[in-house]
């Protein structure tokens, strides 16, 4: 007798935000640049990867080539001192809208972790992802998904 399959109702989507020091064409970006390929090729390969911004985050972040890049992130990307990335809960299929990840990186600024928008630090089970409040989206505010 098999198991039947169970379908995830969530998955998890993700969203980091960055401003970089110099233009992406320019000799300081180099090696940021030359590694987003091999970089985005591991994230494709993970387990649970679904879509470009969703994938075993943990793992993913701190293991690897993503970790070596992301201890030099000081030498391309300007410090943030608020949030600069987002986790929260959609359901499964739904793929996120740049303005989606917006408001929940804006709204994770205002309100800190809740379920609706959350870090790695402090997750939240996909049940009760609710904004706590409205969060006004200021134009031009640059996310990437």
């Amino acid at each position: 007798m098999t198991e039947p399959l169970t379908v995830p109702a969530y998955e998890l989507a993700q969203v980091n935000i960055g401003r970089l020091q110099f233009p992406l064409d320019s000799p300081e970006l180099k090696d940021f640049v030359d590694a987003l390929d091999p970089v985005n090729a591991v994230a494709d390969a993970a387990e649970g990867f679904v879509w470009r911004h969703t994938n075993t985050l943990t793992a993913f972040m701190y293991q690897g080539q993503h970790r070596e890049l992301l201890a030099r992130r000081r030498e391309w990307f300007e410090r943030m001192r608020e949030a600069m990335a987002a986790p929260w809960w959609v359901p499964a299929g739904h793929r996120p809208t740049v303005a989606e990840a917006e408001e929940r990186v804006l709204h994770l600024r205002a309100h800190g972790p809740t379920p609706y928008a959350f870090t790695l630090r402090t997750s939240f089970p996909p049940q009760g992802a609710e904004p706590a409040a409205p969060v006004d989206i200021p134009e031009g505010l640059g996310c990437s998904v």
